[in-house]
């Protein structure tokens, strides 16, 4: 595989969000080294200012329709790619705000946290640009390893630090799965470029299937879909509640642009053999995640088990496998950002004056601060999806796309699990409006907490009540698999 180094403006253009934040990162480094060691929210707010620029740069770029392959193809730029690129740094932006009062208490507190922040979004960026496997798999694990110092990050707490462990050495184990994966998948067509994959393959041979299967079970764990789970609780509890809700997320977010790309582009054709597959994770994730929701104390835990559940409601879009599943998809991640984001800033908030995680700490929540009580039930709500909130509208379009591909017992298992986590969100809801509080005393919010937790409330509510835009920004994003089925969301 060869492709020209030579850079044209345009090319230089495609790649302008990646060079700022490579910048970005660089200048928030080296002010913390010389210049603002003794200021660190100084350092908080630089950074969300440039991540403010790049945003307005990859609004612009989907403007004016930029659409571009660099380095041979490995590289794409296309409304698809910007549209997860603002999501990752939509996500980075709130988790940074949210961060800044929760990292003045961490005694082993540095600057590189931010840095380190920025480099995992960066090898997002990247990462849904990707168009071929080692691409994809080089950026996979160039995002990664920033969370891997960011689990452990209170290195004196043993959670912390058994937590990041685990996430290291499960991480490590799936990139072995993935590059296996890769060199059985290069030995059959001799080619990495998505693209291309399918018009070389020779049929569906065994070392063809297996290497799918052992990608798709490397990036399975990296959405912590259901049975490669294992890693999410632990790390979910252990990790600073910051780095849990970005770990949420964003690094979700980016591996489900690389499965529409490698599912669809590559193998839509040959999708009648791989979508009995994703219905199995689909529902597992779902019944899974849902069950073990219910016997949680810790409510990092709870969203923990929720999220495999969420994923396994995101999957459903995945199995119908067209355009109409992924247009579904795009909408539920946005859904899911600003409700998941929301619910972390609330216990965030919460913890910080409790200094505790269990849903107990939760009693009488409405009557030591109505603010954090009513945005926590809008978030829930969201999560379960009762209408009229966004995370309703997303989980009906979910549902839309697989009966449009006749996945009825998918449908149908997808609406038990509705009722089902509506109980465990119905038990914390239950201890925050009925549940007389232990402690009275009122809870105070920072002015910055406060306006991401009431700015995702009016996010879910906005996506909710008037989702028009939206979905006609995410059936925009989506154009390159019309082929696959020619339907879209209304």
């Amino acid at each position: 595989m060869t492709f020209a180094v030579q850079m044209t403006p345009a090319d230089l253009w495609a790649l302008l969000p990646e060079l700022l934040l490579s910048g970005l990162l660089c200048l928030i480094l080296t002010l913390d080294i010389i210049k603002l060691q003794g200021n660190k929210r100084l350092l908080a707010h630089l950074s969300n200012l440039g991540l403010l620029v790049i945003l307005a740069v990859i609004a612009q770029m989907a403007v004016s329709g930029v659409d571009r392959h660099l380095f041979g193809t490995m590289f794409v730029v296309d409304r698809l790619a910007l549209f997860f690129k603002a999501f990752v740094i939509i996500s980075t932006i709130m988790i940074i705000a949210i961060s800044v009062d929760y990292t003045e208490t961490l005694p082993a507190f540095r600057g590189e946290y931010y840095v380190l922040v920025l480099f995992s979004a960066l090898g997002m960026l990247f990462m849904v640009s990707a168009n071929d496997l080692l691409t994809m798999f080089i950026t996979l694990e160039f995002s990664t390893f920033g969370f891997y110092i960011l689990v452990a990050y209170q290195r004196r707490d043993p959670a912390s630090s058994e937590a990041g462990l685990k996430l290291f050495i499960l991480g490590a184990f799936t990139a072995s799965l993935i590059a296996f994966g890769i060199s059985l998948i290069y030995g059959e067509t001799g080619t990495l470029l998505f693209d291309q994959i399918a018009r070389r393959s020779h049929g569906l041979t065994p070392g063809l299937v297996i290497g799918f299967l052992l990608v798709l079970a490397g990036l399975g764990f990296k959405i912590g879909a259901a049975p490669f789970h294992s890693w999410i609780p632990d790390t979910y509890q252990g990790a600073p509640t910051p780095v849990t809700a970005f770990l949420s997320i964003a690094p979700k977010g980016a591996a489900f642009a690389v499965l529409l790309r490698f599912l669809l582009s590559t193998f839509g054709a040959d999708k009648v053999h791989w979508i009995g597959l994703l219905v199995l994770l689909s529902m597992l994730s779902m019944t899974y995640g849902n069950l073990v929701a219910i016997a949680q104390g810790n409510i990092k835990r709870l969203l923990a088990y929720s999220g495999i559940a969420q994923i396994g409601n995101i999957l459903i879009g995945l199995a119908a496998a067209s355009k109409t599943g992924s247009d579904a998809i795009l909408f539920y991640l946005l859904t899911y950002l600003f409700a998941n984001l929301g619910a972390f800033a609330v216990i965030i908030a919460v913890s910080q004056q409790t200094s505790g995680d269990l849903i107990d700490d939760y009693k009488g929540l409405n009557r030591r601060s109505p603010m954090l009580a009513a945005t926590m039930l809008i978030f829930l709500l969201s999560l379960a999806g009762v209408p009229p909130l966004a995370g309703f509208i997303g989980k009906l379009y979910l549902f839309v796309a697989a009966a449009q591909e006749k996945l009825f017992a998918l449908v149908i298992v997808g609406l038990v699990n509705v009722v089902i986590s509506l109980y465990y969100y119905m038990v914390v809801v239950k201890k925050i409006y009925v549940n007389e509080p232990v402690d009275s005393t009122p809870l105070s919010v920072p002015p910055l907490m406060k306006t991401v937790i009431m700015g995702s409330a009016a996010a879910v509510l906005i996506l909710g009540i008037y989702p028009r835009p939206f979905l006609a920004l995410v059936t925009a994003a989506t154009q390159i698999f019309a082929g696959v089925n020619a339907a879209s969301l209304p």
